[in-house]
């Protein structure tokens, strides 16, 4: 049972990386496509949970622990980044 409810969670969590990349790619604008990498991120850091917990393997759980931190921590830098831009061009 386990192992059919993590193949499913890796089928969709592909299919979401999948619409993801279309964003990242598409646009149209950078912030549009800051958010699709960082989620792409999340998306992968759930993927390696998943792939964890399939084989019962938790060293890499800290990977993925410092990855999405790093990914969280880059969002926040560019956001702020964008709010000092704006405010420039005012």
């Amino acid at each position: 049972m386990m192992q059919s409810v993590n193949t499913i969670v890796i089928v969709t969590l592909t299919l979401a990386l999948l619409m993801a990349f279309y964003r990242l790619v598409r646009g149209p604008s950078l912030p549009d496509r800051v958010v699709a990498l960082d989620l792409i991120s999340m998306i992968i850091a759930g993927m390696l949970t998943a792939s964890v917990i399939r084989t019962r393997q938790p060293v890499l759980l800290d990977a993925v622990t410092v990855m999405a931190v790093v990914s969280f921590f880059g969002t926040i830098a560019f956001a702020r980044y964008l709010e000092r831009r704006s405010l420039s061009d005012e």
